[in-house]
């Protein structure tokens, strides 16, 4: 989020930013002008894809020193007007006239973590088991509690604003990589898909970066967090390869259906980690904690295999105190919805204090 020094508010300066940045192919647009994409090259492990992170947040950071900006990054923005400005392009311009309105809605920030799984049957079946712990990273991940100057009443409202488009939330599952390729032409020819980006699900496989995509997660107040949110990415995306490798599938069962799957995120977004989850095929309710410290356990191993074991480790942290509570303490302890903002923006470069 790019804000303005002394208000915290939203500030549509990307391009301004961007000149300052001289070229530097660590940062992008994207969709609101309030906003500037960090993009990590390639990396072996998570702490070195965290390392690249905390270099382009420092980078940022001493663009803040002439007291005009300053960042942070949440799912949302506490205080701002629900719509803002806009970028300009081919894309978003399409964006803009088929949606009008609802697009100036779509100042959200999210957390996506891209790995490459080689061979199609493996992203396919990765791919279809990751859909069913969608609710999961979620929940760990919210980080957004404060919307329009309240307290929304959810865990993230991000997924709410994205859902006023297309295409978001629980991606169908897929049968092959030829039924996703079929899924793309039959967008294109219906001119719902002016660019494959435009896949908008909260998982899938990036048509370009050929990479099983995870978009789930809100944009992560610190980098440690963030890092502790692609651990577990990383390592569940691990696991499920390996299963495949031994036995040919991801799960053990067919695709889960998506709306019991929806029924489970909807529990992410308005409780998450305080929430409950039900069992996609008995449909018992457990505790959403009881069911993350679970897959915790459950992906040691793999994350050992990975090396993100220590960042693996973090997330339990997550578990008992994500984005979201922090923000509820924050405000309740005298600074509202102002104080989140202020809060964010001074954790947001690493060793800033708070």
């Amino acid at each position: 989020m790019l804000l303005d020094r002394a208000s915290l508010d939203l500030v549509p300066a990307v391009d301004a930013v961007l000149e300052a940045l001289g070229g530097d192919a660590r940062f992008k647009r994207e969709l609101p002008a309030a906003q500037v994409e960090l993009v990590g090259p390639p990396a072996a492990t998570v702490g070195e894809a965290a390392g690249a992170l905390a270099g382009a947040r420092r980078t940022l950071a001493g663009l803040a020193a002439d007291g005009r900006l300053a960042f942070a990054a949440a799912g949302v923005h506490p205080t701002a007007p629900a719509e803002g400005e806009l970028n300009r392009g081919a894309v978003y311009d399409h964006t803009r006239r088929e949606f009008g309105p609802i697009a100036r809605r779509q100042l959200v920030f999210g957390l996506h973590v891209h790995v490459a799984v080689p061979g199609a049957d493996a992203a396919i079946a990765v791919y279809n088991g990751l859909r069913a712990r969608l609710p999961e990273l979620a929940a760990l991940g919210a980080n957004g509690a404060f919307y329009a100057g309240a307290d929304s009443g959810l865990a993230s409202v991000r997924p709410v604003l994205s859902r006023l488009l297309p295409r978001q939330g629980v991606p169908p599952a897929l049968s092959s990589m030829e039924a996703y390729a079929d899924a793309l032409a039959w967008g294109t020819a219906a001119g719902a898909l002016p660019s494959p980006s435009q896949w908008w699900w909260e998982l899938r496989l990036h048509p370009l970066l050929g990479t099983v995509e995870v978009r789930v997660p809100d944009a992560q107040a610190t980098v440690a967090d963030a890092a502790a949110l692609a651990a577990v990415v990383h390592a569940l995306i691990g696991h499920l390869a390996a299963r495949h490798a031994a036995d040919g599938t991801s799960s053990g069962a067919a695709p889960a259906d998506t709306w019991r799957i929806e029924e489970n995120r909807w529990s992410a977004c308005r409780h998450g980690v305080e929430g409950t989850l039900a069992d996609l095929v008995t449909g018992e309710r457990r505790p959403t904690r009881e069911v993350l410290h679970a897959l915790l356990a459950e992906l040691g191993p793999a994350a050992e295999a990975l090396g993100c074991a220590a960042e693996l480790a973090s997330a339990g942290a997550l578990v008992e105190r994500n984005g979201a509570l922090r923000q509820r303490e924050v405000a309740a302890a005298g600074g509202g919805a102002p104080g989140v903002v202020a809060d964010l923006a001074a954790r947001f470069a690493p060793g800033a204090a708070g």
